[in-house]
């Protein structure tokens, strides 16, 4: 059966994730290896995701730094298998995120997969997010279509919730067509603010946030952004939520204590995901949480308190590390590409149609 790599570098920024699937009639997770993010490449990278100088020479770089980390990462867990380049059909590679404006007809993703089938000799399928864009879609989320293929379920209603830098879910009915959409801030603020005040890159198991008390005009007023009265399809990213939004909202309460800050953050992120999920699916019966956001134990008792008639669990509880699951849907984009299968959905994103999604460059 053929063989195919993801790689995946979300908008949390922390590293790459890795991942070889076999594409049967089943996905197969075989092998994974992660990679963290240097110090300068993630600088670099976060830059970008706002304008400045020289602008189309830095993106360049940051590229070719990306790419090579990438390739690095893909020799590494092929020695680790013991796997020959020319034994994997193809790389899908996501690139990074640092543009995400469907609203004015681009996103933009880093990535030079010219340059990554030269490292590693290896098939690239890449840039899955313009077509869909192209044809009148957000471009986001894509792994709805890869939920609902491989999580199998017994119920009506089930639910996938991805929660990396941002949230998104995948609402799936046997019965119709799978739907998505993100639902606003998952870790990107949390992140930022621990790293301002604490200098660490994540709140373990949200215990900062744990030890802060929510803050209902704060929370009010967080609740208040335009992006969050919309309903799907829907998608967002840094050029919305960020430091300097959350700068603006704490103007208006600038007294408040830190980890309170956190906690009404981690009430944010809980509220926004439950209140979307319940108005879209109300009737859901699991709901099965993949990323880092599977970690954060706070989060998930935030999540199951709110939800308390549907069982939360990880994606773990269906056989998939939560850790690999969007390495492994760009894995699977890439198959679907190669094998000519359409893999947007515009239940999802809102396309005109269905899509093949990237671009093929050769090894």
């Amino acid at each position: 059966m053929p063989l195919y790599l993801g790689v995946m570098s979300g908008t949390s920024l922390d590293g790459l994730d890795i991942a070889l699937i076999e594409q049967g009639q089943a996905t197969r997770l075989l092998a994974t290896h992660y990679i963290p993010m240097p110090d300068d490449l993630r600088a670099s990278l976060l830059a970008l995701c706002v304008s400045g100088a020289d602008e189309i020479a830095r993106s360049a770089l940051a590229a070719q730094q990306w790419v090579s980390l990438a390739a690095e990462g893909i020799h590494a867990l092929l020695e680790q298998t013991g796997y020959e380049p020319q034994a994997i059909r193809a790389i899908g590679s996501h690139g990074q995120t640092v543009r995400h404006e469907p609203a004015r007809g681009f996103t933009v993703q880093l990535d030079n997969p010219a340059l990554l089938a030269e490292l590693t000799g290896i098939t690239v399928v890449a840039d899955f997010r313009r077509r869909d864009v192209a044809a009148g879609g957000q471009g986001a989320p894509l792994v709805p279509a890869f939920h609902d293929a491989v999580f199998e379920h017994q119920g009506q209603h089930l639910a996938v919730l991805n929660v990396g830098g941002f949230s998104n879910l995948s609402l799936i009915d046997r019965d119709a067509p799978v739907r998505g959409f993100d639902c606003g801030p998952g870790n990107v603020l949390l992140d930022a603010w621990i790293q301002q005040h604490q200098g660490v890159n994540f709140d373990r198991n949200g215990a900062w946030a744990a030890s802060g008390k929510v803050q209902s005009a704060l929370l009010e007023s967080f609740l208040g952004d335009a992006f969050f009265a919309g309903t799907g399809p829907k998608s967002t990213g840094r050029e919305v939520f960020n430091l300097p939004w959350l700068q603006r909202h704490l103007a208006t309460q600038p007294d408040t204590a830190p980890a309170d800050v956190q906690a009404t953050l981690l009430e944010l992120t809980a509220l926004t995901i439950t209140e979307s999920l319940t108005q879209a699916q109300p009737l859901t019966e699991t709901l099965l949480v993949c990323g880092g956001g599977a970690h954060n134990q706070a989060l998930m008792n935030r999540l199951a308190a709110l939800l308390p008639a549907t069982r939360v669990a990880s994606t773990d509880a269906h056989g998939i590390d939560p850790d690999w699951v969007e390495a492994m849907a760009f894995a699977w984009l890439a198959h679907c590409c190669l094998e000519g299968i359409h893999s947007n959905r515009p239940s999802v994103t809102g396309a005109k149609g269905l899509r093949i999604l990237g671009a093929i460059y050769p090894a």
